[in-house]
């Protein structure tokens, strides 16, 4: 008796009252608890979860909004009479890619007009490849190779748009292609290795007339257009 003191004894019974207020504040296992918290798993879990109800409650609608896209005509009435070739073509395109506007697309063909005219007299060959087909872009690079290799430089300042209009449209396999008229004016001189001007005038405004067709395949994600034919309007 004289082993087990009062003090032993003490702190015995403040073991006790810890272990109990211990278990009522944590509880015992059931077998029942969840998994120890883990933020990335958890995150990708409610995140995927998240995904799957907004995938059953927006899907739908998101797919009438499309079909209801695909079938309003009318940004495409107004750049072209209804049943003209013109407008057949713009519908086609439209049946296809739902989330085409020519007036929006002819928007984006002036700033890629300006961006390849200018890239072209840099020679910046990164740009163009961004813009161009595989056939156009090998047809400006070899012009690029032949101006570098006579030591020839161009400058250029880009004037304006005066005035760009579709002129033909339509879906040639899952290919759109549109067809623009462009008319713009550009300051523009070609200079030989001693500076000399070849070429053009660097005071005087040319006024200069492109048809240019840019294509898209509908079928594939990339929303971006490329130039696939030039020419120039006597």
């Amino acid at each position: 008796m004289n082993f087990f003191s009062f003090g032993t004894f003490f702190f015995f019974i403040v073991a006790v009252i810890i272990f109990l207020q211990l278990r009522s504040v944590l509880g015992k296992r059931t077998g029942n608890e969840r998994p120890p918290f883990d933020p990335y798993t958890t995150r990708q879990d409610d995140t995927a979860a998240l995904s799957q109800q907004k995938d059953n409650v927006v899907s739908l609608p998101q797919r009438q909004t499309i079909e209801n896209q695909a079938k309003d005509f009318t940004t495409i009435d107004a750049m072209a009479p209804e049943g003209s070739e013109l407008n057949n073509g713009l519908r086609n395109i439209r049946a296809q890619d739902a989330g085409f506007d020519p007036k929006e697309f002819l928007n984006g063909a002036k700033m890629a007009y300006e961006m390849i005219v200018l890239s072209y007299a840099d020679g910046d060959r990164k740009t163009l490849k961004n813009l161009l087909s595989k056939d156009v872009y090998e047809g400006f690079d070899a012009a690029i190779k032949e101006r570098e290799t006579r030591g020839e430089k161009v400058n250029s300042t880009f004037v304006g748009i005066n005035q760009a209009k579709i002129v033909a449209a339509d879906m040639k396999g899952k290919d759109a292609q549109v067809t623009v008229r462009i008319v713009s004016e550009m300051i523009s001189a070609t200079q030989d290795k001693q500076g000399n001007i070849i070429d053009g005038d660097l005071e005087t405004v040319a006024e200069i007339r492109d048809v240019w067709t840019f294509a898209r395949n509908t079928a594939n994600r990339d929303p971006n257009w490329k130039l696939v034919a030039t020419e120039a309007e006597d």
